[in-house]
């Protein structure tokens, strides 16, 4: 417990309760009301102030506390300010008063007192105004609290999450779309600096952009959350997030549940549904059987499931004959008019088929030629790079991915910086 003391002024003070205690009280937010010390030596209190302040603290001072009549002295004690000494004084007596009490809008007011005064030492400038925007966010009363939070950091004090709370200000009011600006301001300025970010921001991120349909902000931060901390949890989260928010169709959607796939987030059946029937048992049966061979044992997928079942079988009667077609369709590839179609196509059926050093061939070809098939085999050929461990030539290869698949791009590049030199088949 931290005391701020009432000076004596020429003996005036004798009989008047010298010490101001602040009790550390509950906790509000995350922090607790700590006392602010006073920065002056020599404090000057004014005699009106000190009549109105003793029947105020020989209240406080009772064994019971009668907060009804606490409640009734403190305008009297206000309206008797003079000076800053007083100013002080009275909001250390407020506070004071707000512990016995548990009145939060006490404590408030006796922090912004203190605070005004200019009286609270330099130490202490960022807590206290880190308090008063906590109990100002407490008592809905968030543009105050932006100001005090702010306030608090600008005095350089970063503890217990100022940044975090000033950003549920805006969700608290509706105001996802500044919330999540200010969110990201943050953000982007820490990763400058090279500072950790707190993973909490960016749950918080994704939580409110998806809830409030801002795609552009959910992917954003679902990204920020998966490089910054990988793992299951947040891969599924960042995959479900394009997933849901993308509008894609099932050659983007297939990109996108490979990654699912190689990441380890293929959590759900209907995932596993979803990726058969984007790859197609008739164009890639190959890796249709594999999904669902993977489904089953995994225990995702019943094994008595007729429409799985029957769709497994159609795909393995395919497979032998796609691979005895294969030296055909990739001699009609490479020849010199071969049409793009044509050329996709060997290179999904060569990485369908677990051959994605062959696959690549097709894949830049098929880049080259431009067209609407140009960002698909950019993001085909970065999978197939993936592959084959060449991670840092996949990375580069998402990166040349432009409109409605970059966001998959991106996602991919992300993960293939963080492997060590072996893929997840």
């Amino acid at each position: 417990m931290i005391f701020t003391r009432l000076a004596r002024k020429n003996g005036a003070a004798s009989t008047f309760a010298l010490a101001i205690a602040l009790a550390t009280g509950g906790m509000i937010g995350a922090a607790a009301i700590e006392a602010p010390a006073v920065a002056q030596k020599k404090p000057k209190y004014s005699k009106g102030f000190i009549a109105a302040y003793g029947p105020l603290q020989e209240a406080l001072s009772a064994e019971a506390v009668d907060g009804a009549a606490v409640k009734t002295l403190i305008p009297s004690v206000v309206s008797a300010i003079e000076n800053e000494s007083d100013r002080f004084a009275a909001g250390g007596a407020i506070v004071n008063a707000s512990q016995k009490l548990n009145d939060m809008g006490l404590a408030l007011q006796g922090l912004e007192l203190m605070l005004q005064s200019g009286q609270v030492a330099p130490e202490q400038i960022g807590v206290v105004n880190l308090q008063a925007g906590q109990i100002a966010y407490n008592q809905k009363q968030y543009e105050k609290a932006r100001q005090y939070l702010r306030a608090a950091l600008d005095a350089g004090y970063t503890e217990n999450n100022p940044e975090g709370v000033i950003a549920e200000s805006y969700f608290a009011e509706e105001r996802d779309a500044e919330g999540l600006a200010y969110l990201e301001g943050v953000i982007d300025a820490r990763k400058q600096a090279g500072q950790p970010v707190d993973e909490s921001w960016l749950q918080r991120g994704i939580a409110v952009a998806y809830r409030a349909s801002m795609k552009e902000q959910a992917q954003k931060f679902a990204n920020w959350y998966v490089a910054d901390y990988p793992s299951e949890t947040s891969w599924r989260d960042a995959i479900a997030i394009l997933l849901n928010t993308g509008g894609y169709e099932n050659p983007e959607i297939l990109d996108l549940l490979r990654l699912g796939r190689r990441a380890g987030t293929l959590n759900d059946g209907r995932l596993y549904m979803e990726y058969v029937d984007a790859a197609d048992y008739r164009r890639l049966p190959a890796e249709v059987v594999s999904v669902i061979d993977e489904g089953k044992a995994s225990g995702l997928l019943p094994a008595d499931d007729p429409y799985v079942n029957d769709t497994r079988n159609q795909a393995a009667d395919r497979v032998a004959a796609d691979r005895a077609d294969m030296d055909n369709l990739t001699a009609d590839a490479r020849a010199a008019g071969a049409n793009v179609r044509t050329v996709m196509a060997a290179g999904d059926a060569l990485l369908s088929l677990g051959r994605p050093a062959d696959a690549e061939e097709f894949y830049v070809k098929a880049a080259s030629m431009g067209g609407a098939e140009a960002q698909m085999a950019l993001t085909r050929l970065g999978i197939a790079q993936f592959d084959q461990g060449k991670f840092a030539e996949a990375e580069a290869t998402f990166e040349k991915v432009e409109g409605p698949r970059a966001p998959i791009a991106n996602l991919w590049a992300i993960y293939a910086t963080q492997q060590d030199g072996s893929a997840a088949m």
